[in-house]
């Protein structure tokens, strides 16, 4: 499998600076192994979506995955509980 490219929605960095320090190195470091594998077990497809999520603790990762051009592109991170009132 190649290795896809990484990239974020400019709106992610205004997600990552609201997370507490302690657990953005946590979730950086899940979003830099997706470029290795972008569907790693516990990824899961969003109902009538192009996005997949994967977990880190208490927080979700949102992101699309474009096989044809190996892009993975962050479009959100947030805690669970409010993740998924957007997208």
């Amino acid at each position: 499998m190649g290795k896809y490219k990484v990239s974020f929605k400019k709106s992610v960095a205004k997600d990552l600076i609201s997370i507490p320090n302690k657990y953005v190195k946590q979730i950086l470091k899940r979003i830099d192994a997706l470029s290795d594998n972008p569907e790693p077990q516990g990824a899961i497809k969003l109902t009538n979506q192009a996005k997949y999520r994967v977990r880190q603790g208490d927080y979700r990762i949102l992101y699309e995955i474009r096989k044809l051009e190996l892009i993975v592109t962050v479009v959100k991170v947030a805690h669970r509980k409010h993740v998924y009132k957007t997208h």
